[in-house]
């Protein structure tokens, strides 16, 4: 019922403006690395709930969530290519301060859903596949009593697609959310409609009891 989205830490492209996209051998950097090392103590207690640990393939995905998949017992962890990295054709590799000046660049700020990079994918097609895949991980691993957590390891942009789906926002207003390396999103998918806990959490974790239908009452629902 509950997915953990973590974004991968820092990586050696984050610190020299690269958009890495799926090129190979992007490793996290030495602050990645530590971010790695703290996501154990952040999640807290939550770590003995897991479900399953979901990554993306690429490789500073794997880092992120390797210290924690050591300190799991039993805890299966999945590669998931749905939520790999954006493709990003033909801009990847490139530094961003080149990127800004592409006739493109606007159509990504600005109307993302009709952005289509060049010998890669769209971001409205990104969408499509990190959304459904979320909720397909979620069934599968929401646990025998509906309440299971599972955590999953990807990118910005794909975290920030799955958000702004969970949010009900159209995909062009997908670039008001910041998801920062190695920060923490939280979504419950009950029955009803998702609820969106936390985004971009850079501190630990606590999670709230889960979610009824009734917690969501005209005018906010008990406590309001």
């Amino acid at each position: 019922m509950t997915v953990i989205l973590v974004r991968h830490g820092r990586s050696t492209a984050n610190t020299s403006g690269v958009l890495a996209g799926r090129t190979p051998g992007v490793a996290l950097d030495d602050k990645g690395r530590a971010q790695s090392l703290d996501l154990i103590g952040r999640l807290g207690d939550v770590a003995s709930r897991l479900q399953a640990v979901v990554r993306s393939p690429l490789q500073r995905c794997g880092e992120t969530v390797a210290p924690l998949v050591d300190q799991l017992d039993g805890v299966p962890e999945v590669i998931d290519d749905r939520l790999a990295e954006v493709d990003y054709g033909q801009w990847s590799g490139r530094k961003l301060t080149d990127l800004v000046n592409e006739p493109l660049w606007k159509t990504v700020q600005r109307n993302p859903s009709h952005a289509v990079f060049p010998d890669g994918e769209g971001l409205a097609d990104v969408s499509r596949r990190a959304t459904a895949a979320v909720r397909a991980l979620d069934r599968e691993y929401s646990g025998a009593d509906g309440h299971g957590v599972w955590l999953a390891c990807s990118h910005g942009d794909v975290i920030k697609s799955v958000v702004a789906d969970a949010l009900g926002m159209h995909l062009d207003a997908f670039q008001r959310i910041v998801v920062d390396p190695a920060s923490i999103t939280v979504i419950g998918y009950p029955h009803d409609r998702p609820y969106v806990l936390t985004v971009n959490n850079g501190g630990s974790l606590t999670l709230p009891a889960p979610r009824v239908h009734a917690d969501a009452e005209v005018g906010g629902g008990a406590g309001a």
